[in-house]
């Protein structure tokens, strides 16, 4: 069979429709699970053991499970314990949310404790309160030093949001497979569904590591 690949432009307004559910969905995801990365962060840095032990299991699990079995227990488990029904959507922010604030935590504990002693010595001899200490002192210089590792990890996930395609959502990967087995074309569909994550994911694979070296020579000067 002779590949054909001008059969895409009749699809590339769905397909286009579905990249942009896939970049929603990524930035949706990267913005929940970054917040909640870096309050689990800090629970593992905590001085209390209940919260350390809580948030260790949390990102233990969450590290050490199929993303895809999390997303299906979400979708298929979760509503019948809650009782309540979890659109496609929903079930892959919640699952992704969960995963990316598991590997961000790690990213943000190793970050908040490269932050010198010295720098919380001095906020308590200015009597500054915990709240400050953290927005207003350690957040700054943490976030500065997770940077390059949050971004690979945002890469990571916008291509681990393909999974969601498997609950039926209609991003990017949904919509090739539906395209791919109405056409009977699954080469020229799927490789170029391929080439649109190689697209996306490689510049900003390349950003990472110039922006990783410009603050790699920041924190030296």
């Amino acid at each position: 069979m002779a590949l054909d690949f001008s059969i895409i432009l009749r699809f590339q307004d769905a397909l286009l429709l579905g990249l942009w559910m896939t970049l929603k969905l990524t930035l949706i995801c990267v913005i929940l699970g970054c917040t909640l990365g870096f309050l689990v962060g800090l629970a593992r840095t905590s001085r209390s053991v209940m919260l350390r032990a809580i948030s260790s299991i949390y990102v233990e699990f969450f590290r050490g499970t199929p993303v895809l079995i999390q997303l299906f227990w979400i979708f298929f488990c979760l509503p019948l314990i809650l009782g309540i029904e979890l659109s496609n959507l929903a079930s892959g922010v919640i699952a992704l949310t969960l995963y990316m604030g598991a590997i961000t935590s790690e990213t943000f504990r190793a970050s908040l404790k490269s932050v010198g002693p010295e720098q919380l010595d001095a906020c308590i001899a200015l009597g500054l309160p915990r709240r400050i200490q953290v927005i207003n002192v350690i957040l700054p210089q943490a976030v500065l030093r997770a940077i390059p590792t949050l971004l690979s990890n945002c890469v990571s996930l916008f291509k681990e949001s393909a999974l969601v395609s498997a609950v039926g959502m209609a991003d990017l990967m949904f919509v090739g497979q539906n395209i791919s087995n109405n056409t009977a074309r699954p080469v020229e569909v799927l490789t170029i569904v391929a080439l649109i994550y190689f697209v996306i994911a490689f510049p900003l694979t390349r950003a990472v590591s110039l922006i990783e070296r410009r603050i790699l020579a920041k924190l030296a000067i």
